[in-house]
């Protein structure tokens, strides 16, 4: 549990910023978790908190630019929660919060699992393997000629940040890194200019089946020049498809 100065320094830090977004908070069997805020990051290095410490003390992105770079893992310098939530069942709903998301950013919203094969605590980022269990695309197309349509944080922005991800009931009961990730696609018509928003938790999954999904090594998710990442937002005359990035979802 932090302290009333801490979590006050948490608190005043996220006043000063809101030119992005981060998870500030995961509901998970039934239990709160505070998330772990950037900006206090300088001054609260350890929040106490299960999600994954980072230090894009700005709230800033990770840009396509750098997909091959750690820092699309879990965020800019991230590292390993120490603390886990209360054990969720496979099969159940993670709900979490979003902090104020910019109006100008549109584009997609994905969850993805690792497998700890461990100690999350102590696993090393760079060999953790992620399988993606949620994605949302555009939702509705834009006018096009500098009009947007409708995107997954649209929903989000409209929800004052709630989103939620369900478990997959099928597999193996462990410890996982949870990963929630928005890409902001509203500069991504150039190449290397899109926005990558991961955030990362630790969990551990009871039940469940004997599902073991393949994963992908979190630098190896995506490239720079992606149709779902190298993407022109503003121009839906034609109707193209939106092609969601990564990795194929998994639906067992």
């Amino acid at each position: 549990m932090l302290s009333a100065i801490t979590f006050g320094a948490i608190l005043a830090a996220a006043n000063t910023v809101s030119a992005h977004g981060w998870v500030d908070a995961w509901t998970i069997s039934g239990q709160n978790y505070i998330g772990f805020n950037p900006t206090a990051a300088p001054w609260v290095p350890d929040q106490g908190t299960i999600g994954w410490p980072a230090w894009n003390t700005d709230t800033g992105p990770v840009y396509s630019k750098n997909v091959d770079s750690p820092d699309i893992i879990c965020s800019t310098n991230a590292t390993n929660a120490k603390l886990y939530a209360s054990p969720i069942a496979a099969g159940s709903t993670i709900n979490f919060h979003w902090t104020t998301w910019p109006d100008s950013h549109h584009g997609p919203i994905m969850s993805y699992l690792a497998a700890c094969n461990g100690d999350c605590a102590s696993v090393n980022k760079r060999q953790l393997k992620w399988f993606k269990i949620a994605e949302r695309g555009q939702l509705s197309y834009g006018a096009g000629g500098g009009k947007s349509g409708t995107w997954a944080d649209d929903e989000l922005r409209a929800a004052n940040g709630a989103w939620s991800v369900k478990i997959p009931s099928s597999i193996k009961a462990g410890n996982y890194v949870l990963r929630n990730e928005i890409i902001a696609l509203h500069s991504a018509y150039d190449v290397g200019a899109a926005q990558l928003y991961p955030q990362c938790a630790n969990i551990k999954v009871t039940g469940g089946g004997k599902a073991t999904p393949d994963g992908v090594i979190g630098t190896a998710l995506y490239n720079q020049n992606d149709p779902g990442i190298h993407y022109n937002i503003y121009n839906d005359e034609s109707k193209p498809v939106y092609q969601i990035p990564g990795p194929k979802l998994f639906t067992g």
